[in-house]
């Protein structure tokens, strides 16, 4: 498989690097064969993208997410799910229930890397398009055979990546193509912006965070109507398994990333 990926898109690498060799643990915490499949094929070496803090916060956040996309589903079971920046996520295999539908949206070159990874699958779609405008929620929206279905946007290693601005363009856009949605997306804080040239693993590409926030409550001000319901940091989940997670969310509470659950 020839890989070419824009720099942002580079980043998709490090949780397949972690959930490859997460999978191969004894007791993993979560498995994604098809993270396992890709490391295999490309022969990828995953030690720039897989170090003890970035692979506890992928796990970390990893789990989380299932279990909020799962608990969403359970309430709505015939759900629209959209994966905003997809990249090589396997979500939608450990969650689905066999009603929802899914769309995994990303930029035309990690997209057409994921229909080389990804064989079709009954539910699934895969949209190229920027989140920056509104072209794919057309698509998304015709695909959609029935009123009344819960909409839920999920943004995993993506506002970080963007100005504040510009999420407000995001917002702006699933708001107005989606009303009564909700939106689970992925914050990290202004500290790590000024450092990230110290970032373990994102450190080795050339991806450059834009923005951070100290609570999501931020986010949800950048457009009217945008409310912030939750938010839980990563170290919720992740203190529990190491002593090192442990420790860092007892040093650094406010430093790790943050799930920020929104509706409008």
């Amino acid at each position: 498989m020839d890989l070419k990926l824009g720099d942002v898109q580079t980043t998709a690498l490090i949780p397949v690097a972690v959930k490859a060799n997460e999978s191969l643990r004894k007791n993993a915490r979560i498995y994604d064969d098809v993270a396992v499949q890709i490391v295999r094929t490309l022969g990828l070496d995953t030690k720039p993208y897989d170090k003890f803090m970035s692979h506890e916060g992928v796990i970390a956040r990893t789990v989380m997410l299932d279990r909020m996309v799962k608990e969403f589903v359970a309430g709505n079971p015939d759900a629209v799910i959209v994966n905003l920046g997809a990249g090589f996520d396997n979500r939608f295999a450990r969650v689905d229930n066999g009603r929802i539908l899914w769309f995994d949206i990303d930029l035309p070159d990690s997209i057409e890397l994921r229909r080389k990874v990804f064989k079709e699958r009954d539910r699934v779609t895969m949209v190229a398009g920027s989140v920056l405008d509104d072209v794919w929620c057309t698509r998304v929206k015709s695909g959609i055979p029935a009123a009344g279905r819960k909409v839920l946007f999920l943004a995993e290693g993506l506002f970080m990546y963007f100005t504040l601005d510009e999420i407000k363009t995001i917002l702006s856009i699933l708001k107005n193509n989606f009303p009564g949605a909700t939106l689970i997306a992925e914050q990290n804080n202004p500290m790590m912006v000024k450092n990230q040239k110290y970032h373990d693993t994102v450190k080795n590409t050339n991806a450059v965070f834009k923005s951070g926030t100290w609570s999501g409550s931020e986010i949800a001000a950048l457009v009217e109507g945008v409310r912030m319901t939750e938010e839980h940091s990563f170290n919720e989940e992740m203190r529990k398994h190491s002593f090192g997670g442990w420790l860092f969310a007892t040093l650094l509470p406010k430093m790790n990333d943050r799930w920020a659950r929104f509706e409008w």
